[in-house]
């Protein structure tokens, strides 16, 4: 890789694959889309992704983390943060920190116009994610989510 100091974050093409999630779950990321800054740079640690949600996109499942803290920084427009029975209006300027464990969470944007924010999380190995609303688990096993329902058989 080589060594890149500083980039115009707009400029790195967004992910080719939309969502990481089955094919049942995956087809919910519609109008979310995902530049990871974080790869860019090699950044091995901890992600950081500029993350744009069109209008009735959400950011995520509602879900949480065993080991991995989450933060994001709202850019542009207006997200709903849904943390389990709470709803909180985000504006640019506003941030948000979920710390392993606690309560499920994700964004949604109910305007009229597309969002953007940035999402840095680290990347912790034998991480696992709950999805308290749908049938699936998550694990971080050799750098890459492996997903299950909740029973344990595997997507």
């Amino acid at each position: 890789m080589p060594d890149v100091v500083a980039i115009d974050a707009a400029a790195v093409p967004p992910r080719t694959k939309p969502s990481n999630y089955p094919a049942p779950f995956a087809v919910r990321m519609g109008g979310r889309v995902k530049r990871q800054l974080g790869d860019v740079f090699g950044l091995t640690n901890f992600g950081v992704n500029l993350t744009i949600l069109e209008p009735g996109a959400a950011s995520a499942l509602q879900h949480q983390h065993s080991c991995q803290d989450e933060f994001i920084y709202v850019l542009e427009g207006e997200l709903v943060l849904v943390s389990g029975a709470t709803e909180t209006l985000l504006r640019p300027g506003m941030c948000a920190g979920f710390k392993a464990g606690e309560a499920p969470h994700h964004l949604e944007n109910r305007a009229g116009a597309e969002a953007r924010y940035l999402e840095i999380g680290d990347r912790s190995e034998g991480d696992e994610v709950s999805y308290p609303a749908d049938d699936l688990i998550a694990v971080m096993e050799g750098g890459a989510w492996r997903f299950r329902h909740k029973d344990g058989t595997s997507y």
